[in-house]
């Protein structure tokens, strides 16, 4: 973890008020000499003996520290505690806080000698690399003559992880090449699934023998039968995420003249907590995940299970962000995969690009299932957006209606119980069942 940043408090230096004040008293004392008025004197005396009595302010300063929590940042609520050291004669602090999509908060408090923490929290979807507080901090000294230039206490930049949600049983590839795991494969070896029943041969272990079988089929012993079973594997699945546009909800956003609100998710906001919540379930029943990412090609992260590759990939996908669009303005290569990988495709489905390279995924074997990440779009009412977006919509249904055909299924991400129910019912429609082997008989 970063040290936090402190704050850079400036001298203390005189309020207006107190250079008003001694402006006024030396003006009406003038006057009053001048004039012969000694009314006059007697009203300038007081206000230069208030401003000469404020003396020459703390000789201490004001200081500030933003602490951020240790451990890991998820999406949610982000929280910061604000820890101010105040003057001994500094009891009044003002703050104005403020955050990337947030309204500006301003507050006074009071700060009593010692330290003084005040809690900051932030509500936001948003996931990755993200700005979060901006403070400005003035002090006041007790007889309001004397104050501190306002300074920021900036925190830098957080990196918020992708969350999860409980999924059930989520598509696997067609064919397991793993030698171990908990999925039930085509081999023959040690497994729970009943396979045929054999004679015994040199090389079956005697755990395996039916006793039942051998005493029905071979009553003096002859001949001996063992239960020949399945052999368990586990699956690879690659995460392929197309981070090359991150678009929200309001098509007024997507060129950039405006940012998304933090209370709306954008595509990759999506796609992180798609691949996290698929990749959570794959590890938790032992398979090997992956990742690519499409706008950002470097070496991917090796197949593995666990918790602690979970965290790399968690950590993988909250890095993944749109790159300037003429570096990802060639077509794109298909990356390698993993033999007998399934392939999980998150991406918005607004260019052709995507549709080539499933089509080339299939043609090498490989199972795809695609997510689909655009989030659903708040009310156009700007007339030239609605056509561009009816225009837009209609190129992506020709899209998807395509995937559909050649057999890839189309599932649009939303994190809640129908998304569960399509991958639960995907996965176990086309459940890899081993081919049925007739049993053997004496």
């Amino acid at each position: 973890m970063n040290p936090p940043p402190t704050g850079s408090p400036h001298a203390w230096q005189a309020t207006s008020t107190r250079r008003a004040g001694t402006v006024t008293g030396i003006v009406l004392l003038a006057a009053a000499v001048l004039a012969a008025r000694p009314d006059l004197a007697v009203l300038a005396v007081p206000v230069l003996l208030t401003s000469l009595w404020s003396g020459t302010g703390p000789t201490h300063p004001t200081t500030a520290r933003l602490h951020e929590p240790d451990g890991e940042t998820r999406a949610g609520e982000l929280t910061a505690t604000l820890t101010l050291h105040p003057a001994d004669t500094a009891p009044l602090t003002h703050l104005r806080i403020a955050a990337p999509g947030h309204r500006d908060t301003q507050t006074v408090i009071a700060t009593p000698p010692g330290t003084r923490e005040i809690p900051l929290r932030l509500a936001s979807v948003r996931t990755g690399t993200q700005d979060t507080f901006d403070i400005a901090v003035r002090a006041y000294d007790t007889t309001g003559t004397w104050e501190q230039p306002p300074w920021n206490v900036h925190a830098p930049r957080r990196l918020v992880l992708p969350g999860t949600t409980p999924l059930g049983a989520v598509p696997l590839p067609d064919i397991l090449r793993g030698l171990t795991g908990t999925h039930t494969s085509h081999r023959l070896g040690d497994g729970t699934e009943l396979r045929d029943i054999h004679p015994f041969h040199p090389g079956d272990r005697l755990r395996r023998i039916d006793w039942r079988t051998t005493a029905r089929r071979s009553p003096d012993l002859e001949d001996l039968y063992v239960r020949r079973t399945f052999a368990t594997a586990e699956a690879t699945a690659i995460l392929i995420i197309d981070s090359r546009d991150d678009v929200g909800p309001d098509i007024r956003t997507w060129r950039g003249h405006a940012h998304p609100r933090p209370e709306d998710a954008t595509s990759l906001d999506l796609a992180r907590h798609a691949a996290a919540s698929i990749a959570h379930r794959l590890t938790q029943t032992g398979d090997r995940v992956t990742m690519e990412d499409l706008a950002r090609r470097r070496r991917p992260l090796p197949p593995a299970s666990g918790q602690r590759h979970l965290r790399r990939l968690t950590h993988a996908l909250a890095l993944a962000h749109p790159v300037d669009d003429r570096a990802t303005s060639h077509t794109l290569r298909p990356p390698p995969l993993p033999a007998g990988a399934v392939v999980y495709l998150f991406s918005t489905l607004l260019d052709d690009d995507t549709t080539t390279l499933v089509r080339a995924w299939r043609t090498l074997g490989h199972r795809v299932v695609v997510i689909d990440t655009l989030p659903t779009l708040h009310p156009i009412h700007l007339p030239h957006l609605r056509l561009a977006w009816r225009i837009t919509r209609l190129e992506r249904d020709d899209r998807i209606t395509t995937l559909q055909h050649t057999g890839t299924p189309v599932i649009h991400w939303s994190g809640h119980t129908p998304t569960r129910r399509r991958l639960e019912a995907l996965a176990h429609r086309t459940r890899r069942r081993p081919a049925t082997t007739p049993r053997s008989t004496p």
